[in-house]
């Protein structure tokens, strides 16, 4: 069995800071509220000339340098987006144009906030089997453009971004096991409810603001917590290893509370779980991207490392990544 891992990552965050001041002046809410509910301080924002595939280029570029792999050496790209650049084409063939990865096959892939481990799942099964060789994967995210900033329970969580991994054979480490899962009859708890084949874009759907995403905080922090724990547990018993074995655990960006009451069940220590949600809000698939490139850039990951990516978004679907670096 080829042992497939990641051998390169980069990742790029917009300019433009949005912080929890700025928020007080633009919606009922309060510093201290946002720090305390959700362990964000702030987020970035794209600029009018910036889209998805603009942030996507640039932590793809990065990881390919990282990798000392040359585009034309890509033989897939696979973007995990919510916010494309259009419906369609593909953000991954704007990616693959601007790259000039003229051999890669491309296409996106749409798992909200498990994006990224979703689509490393997909690149490790095509590189195992022999049918491609290295992979680019990105979760690229522009949530500014799909949050309504009059919601105050809403508005105060996200950000945008983007990060990359490129996969390929390696000769030690690598993917230990991984594990995926979904339930569609929780769709209802966090959707765009406009802009598809069911609601297309009407004078009607603007004016209700459908076009913007719609939100169940509670029932989804309930969910959540649970899904993220049992992924975990699932993904180690998988590999034959136990909790203490890890080294760090790099979970979806979506509350600090959520975060902190998963390790609790997890009994894992705060030092092993990596967190930017103070710097970044929740970016959705580019949350464990980002994170895993940082924690990498600044030695909290070393070669040996049992990392565990774990993360759960819209659908629900929920996925975890278990890697020895």
């Amino acid at each position: 069995m080829k042992k497939i891992g990641i051998i390169g990552v980069g990742e790029y965050l917009p300019k433009k800071i949005l912080t929890n001041a700025d928020l007080e002046k633009m919606v009922a809410t309060s510093d201290e509220w946002i720090t305390t509910r959700t362990g964000i301080k702030q987020r970035r924002l794209v600029s009018s000339q910036e889209a998805a595939s603009d942030l996507a280029i640039n932590a793809a570029k990065e990881a390919l340098k990282d990798a000392g792999i040359k585009p034309q050496g890509l033989d897939l790209i696979i973007v995990a987006t919510i916010t494309p650049d259009m419906q369609f084409p593909s953000t991954a063939c704007f990616v693959q144009a601007a790259l000039g990865a003229k051999n890669a096959v491309c296409f996106d892939i749409s798992a909200a906030c498990a994006g990224f481990v979703y689509a490393i799942v997909v690149a490790q099964q095509f590189i195992a089997r022999g049918t491609y060789k290295n992979a680019l994967v990105v979760g690229t995210e522009v949530l500014s453009s799909i949050t309504d900033w009059e919601d105050r329970s809403t508005c105060v969580l996200f950000g945008d971004g983007a990060g990359a991994a490129v996969l390929s054979e390696v000769k030690s480490g690598g993917i230990l096991s991984t594990y995926l899962g979904g339930d569609g009859s929780m769709a209802d708890l966090l959707m765009l409810p406009g802009g598809g084949s069911r609601n297309p874009a009407t004078h009607k759907t603007i004016d209700k603001r459908l076009h913007y995403l719609k939100m169940e905080g509670n029932e989804i922090f309930k969910s959540a917590v649970k899904i993220m724990t049992d992924t975990a547990q699932i993904a180690l018993k998988q590999a034959g290893l136990k909790c203490s074995d890890l080294d760090l655990v790099i979970p979806h960006q979506a509350n600090v509370r959520i975060i902190m009451a998963m390790a609790k069940r997890l009994g894992l220590p705060q030092e092993k779980i990596y967190l930017n949600i103070e710097k970044y809000g929740n970016m959705s698939s580019a949350s464990t991207a980002t994170a895993l490139c940082e924690a990498v850039r600044i030695g909290r990951i070393k070669k040996g490392d049992i990392i565990l990516l774990d993360a759960f978004g819209a659908g629900l679907v929920w996925g975890a990544c278990l890697i020895k670096w």
